[in-house]
């Protein structure tokens, strides 16, 4: 069963930065895309931003030119740079697969943006 383990978040004011790490588990890591995604309270879990195996990313409109996913396959690690935080970045960040999610979500990290 592939574990994941989110950190890196935290109380930051607008327009603060933010590193988030995930580390992951899976064996195929490196042939996997992955992705981040975010769940703010009471609403559903929406997508971020994902990396293809080679290092090709995708961002959700709302994150574009501010947010930057990378990962590291040797090390079986997947980064999510997040700069100008905004009050509605507020959320868990999850990382997982890019395409067919694991089973097995992690506890995520807790990122919250102060006005």
């Amino acid at each position: 069963q592939v574990q994941l383990v989110e950190s890196g978040g935290g109380l930051m004011q607008a327009g603060g930065s933010l590193r988030l790490s995930c580390a992951a588990s899976a064996r195929t890591f490196s042939i996997e895309p992955m992705a981040w995604y975010r769940q703010a309270p009471g609403k559903q879990r929406d997508f971020v931003a994902r990396i293809s195996s080679s290092g090709n990313p995708v961002y959700a409109g709302s994150v574009k030119g501010r947010f930057t996913i990378s990962r590291d396959n040797a090390k079986n690690m997947v980064y999510l740079q997040m700069n100008s935080l905004k009050p509605e970045d507020t959320a868990v960040y999850y990382c997982n697969r890019g395409s067919s999610p694991w089973s097995s979500w992690g506890q995520g990290t807790q990122v919250t943006v102060s006005s």
